[in-house]
C-alpha cells in the first residue's frame, strides 16, 4: 500500500516515537522488528548508516508487511531508488537537498526533510513540504529553538531526532505541533549487536508508556 504524506504524518502521530535503526547484519532486522512490533512499536526508520539498510529495508518489508519502514538517512538519488524498490514507505533526510525532494515526489514517495533553521524551512516551504525533521535536535538549541521557530511557521509540523531520550522526549512532545520524536536510545547498537532482544523489548515498552 502506498501512504500519502498525510497518512505517514498520522501514523507518526499516533506513535509518538520513532525507532532509528542502524543494523549491521541485515538479518538483525527481522528479531529487531518483531521485537519493536511486539512491544507497541510497528514502525522502522531503518537508516542508510550502515551497507545493510537496504537489504533491511527489503527483509523488513517481506515478514512485517504491516510494519511502517521509513528509509532515513537517505543521502542520495540512487538511495531514494534503492529504498523504494526495498520497500520502504516514506524517506528521511537529515538535511534540506532540493534534488532528493523532487525526486521523491516525482516518485510519489513521502519524504520529511531535515531541517534546523529558517533557511531550509523556507525551501522545504517552497516545495510544498510542511512537515520537516527538526535534526540534530539538542544540537540545534532543543525545544527553545523549535518554539522560536513556530513563531513565524505556526503550521510546521516537527518531528525532532537526534540527542532525543528519556529525560527529555516530554518535553518535545507537549509542543503542539511535534508529531513525534525519532529516538534511538531503546534500539542501541550494543544491544542489536548483541543480540538482547529481551533488553531491547523492555526499553521500548518504557519508551512507549512514556510517550502515551
Amino acid at each position: 500500500m502506498a501512504y500519502t504524506t498525510e497518512q505517514i504524518i498520522e501514523k507518526f502521530s499516533a506513535l509518538k516515537v520513532i525507532p532509528v535503526i542502524a543494523v549491521e547484519e541485515a538479518q538483525d532486522i527481522i528479531p529487531l522488528v518483531k521485537t519493536l512490533s511486539e512491544n507497541g512499536l510497528p514502525v522502522a526508520e531503518i537508516t542508510f548508516r550502515s551497507a545493510a539498510g537496504e537489504e533491511a529495508i527489503r527483509l523488513t518489508r517481506q515478514h512485517f508487511p504491516d510494519v511502517l519502514i521509513a528509509a532515513g538517512t537517505v543521502l542520495t538519488p540512487a538511495q531514494v531508488v534503492a529504498a523504494k524498490n526495498a520497500g520502504a514507505d516514506c524517506i528521511v533526510t537529515p538535511g534540506f537537498n532540493p534534488n532528493i525532494v523532487k525526486l521523491c515526489q516525482q516518485l510519489e514517495l513521502p519524504i520529511t526533510p531535515g531541517v534546523n533553521n529558517p533557511t531550509a524551512i523556507e525551501a522545504a516551504l517552497e516545495l510544498s513540504i510542511n512537515a520537516v525533521k527538526f535534526f540534530p535536535a539538542e544540537a540545534s538549541g532543543g525545544v527553545k529553538m523549535i518554539k522560536a521557530l513556530l513563531g513565524p511557521y505556526a503550521n510546521l509540523q516537527i518531528m525532532p531526532t537526534g540527542g532525543i531520550s528519556t529525560a527529555n522526549i516530554k518535553d518535545y512532545l507537549t509542543i503542539p505541533n511535534v508529531v513525534a520524536c525519532g529516538g534511538s536510545w531503546f534500539v542501541d547498537k550494543a544491544l542489536i549487536k548483541a543480540k538482547n532482544w529481551a533488553e531491547i523489548g523492555r526499553l521500548v515498552r518504557e519508551a512507549v508508556e512514556l510517550v502515551r
